[in-house]
């Protein structure tokens, strides 16, 4: 076997610096609003931090949606089956859309309801609740947008979602600005401001996909037939094959949630510091997933040209690729710890818990990074989707979880005893995730030859 190793990183490269550039972005977003929030008050933060945890979750489901459909789109990508790919994007548009119609409801409706699954505390319930009636609203947009760039990275389109979230992350921090300032006349509106800002910038971002999609894509195009007309053999294999990453990402996402529940119980200083821990901790991964994404992608295709022993040698180079970058990830936040001390205005107790919750994040990232490409990454190239599930259930639910929650309730242990429990998840995958690496019963070819032509109407 001859491998051009220097073709391979080029290649390589070329799909992780835009899709990290991406994760970068979506991180601005996200901290632009802790940013601004957070030099508004400690309430106002931490009613913006739990109300997202309604967003979280949903697009952890899109996440699992979509991340379902790579493992077929990047196969067929290498088979060359491009009508293939279109009727899985068909799939992908109708289940996100279904899934976002459903969680914006629930944010209209409900928006208080929610809020007290994260917090008792009044006010922080009453920000969170002025954030949500209006964020609902961008639930929709932020579906189609997702699911759509998710199988342009597939099929290695990957730039155009950069030029995407980078002119989200610019409308968002400027009206952002105005609106939660009360720049150039406008009124001063607070969380309210943040989240009309998140809503254009998701308005805007729908904008540009179509745009792109109709004047630009000529490879895979948007067929409202195929979200109609579904493939009855191809959504079997779509559900094989997504509906484990589905039931993955909400559990595993519902887990993060559940963790983040535990520690909103225990006062608002420590969700304040949290807030910006798990930002720290986004921002230090962002090269992370991008890899992990890559990894999906390219083993992928590489699986579906059949080239199983360079799929092979290429996975190990992955793998190492992301140890090195977590470690960098680990080094970046223990740097941040002190510069986000300064600059946020939390109380004496909330930037205690920050500077060890840091330090519990720099450890927590090598893990993760580890565990990340090879469960998301080469595990789902190859169709292995049922592990992951498996495995976060056993870890956060069987473990970090329920002895994170006996810590805080029953035993009423002190706030970084609880954290360091909530966060020991990635440290317990670590061995299983590599035990399967090295089985390579992941290794498999997913496509078919020749699909049968009946439709779901």
């Amino acid at each position: 076997m001859n491998i051009d190793w220097k073709h391979f990183y080029k290649s390589v490269m070329a799909l992780v610096i835009p899709m990290a550039l991406q994760n970068l972005i979506n991180v601005g977003v996200s901290a632009t609003d802790v940013i601004m929030l957070g030099t508004v008050g400690e309430k106002v933060l931490s009613g913006a931090s739990l109300a997202g945890q309604v967003q979280f979750i949903m697009t952890l489901i899109f996440f699992g949606i979509t991340s379902g459909a790579t493992v077929l789109t990047a196969q067929y990508w290498g088979k060359g089956d491009t009508r293939t790919i279109e009727k899985i994007l068909g799939m992908g548009l109708l289940f996100g859309m279904s899934t976002a119609v459903v969680f914006a409801i629930a944010a209209l409706a409900i928006p208080g309801l929610l809020m007290s699954i994260y917090t008792s505390d009044p006010e922080v319930i009453a920000e969170g609740v002025k954030y949500l009636q209006i964020v609902g609203l961008s639930y929709i947009f932020m579906a189609f947008t997702q699911v759509y760039l998710y199988v342009m990275r597939s099929i290695e389109r990957v730039v155009i979602a950069t030029i995407v979230y980078l002119l989200s992350l610019i409308n968002n921090v400027i009206v952002n600005a105005i609106l939660i300032y009360g720049l150039f006349g406008f009124p001063k509106m607070g969380i309210q401001g943040a989240a009309i800002g998140t809503l254009l910038s998701r308005i805007l971002e729908v904008v540009v996909v179509l745009c792109y999609a109709h004047f630009k894509n000529h490879v895979v195009k948007i067929r409202i037939y195929d979200v109609f007309h579904i493939n009855k053999v191809l959504l079997k294999d779509y559900l094989i094959y997504s509906m484990p990453v589905v039931l993955n990402e909400l559990m595993w996402g519902l887990g993060s949630s559940a963790n983040t529940a535990i520690i909103g119980h225990l006062g608002s200083a420590a969700v304040a510091a949290n807030s910006v821990a798990q930002v720290a901790r986004q921002l230090a991964q962002v090269v992370v997933f991008g890899i992990s994404n890559a990894t999906a992608i390219y083993l992928g295709k590489t699986i579906g040209e059949r080239k199983f022993e360079h799929a092979k040698a290429y996975a190990k180079r992955f793998s190492v690729l992301s140890l090195l970058m977590g470690l960098a990830g680990a080094a970046v936040i223990l740097i941040a710890a002190p510069i986000a001390n300064a600059t946020m205005e939390l109380s004496a107790e909330a930037q205690k818990y920050l500077l060890f919750m840091f330090f519990v994040m720099s450890y927590f990232a090598v893990a993760q990074a580890v565990n990340t490409t090879l469960v998301v990454g080469t595990f789902r190239s190859g169709g292995d989707t049922k592990f992951g599930l498996v495995l976060d259930v056993a870890t956060m639910w069987g473990c970090s979880i329920i002895l994170g929650a006996a810590a805080a309730f029953i035993f009423h242990c002190s706030v970084e005893v609880v954290y360091v429990i909530l966060m020991s998840d990635e440290i317990i995958k670590l061995p299983f995730t590599i035990k399967r690496f090295f089985g390579y019963k992941w290794l498999k070819d997913v496509t078919r030859d020749d699909l049968e032509m009946e439709t779901v109407s």
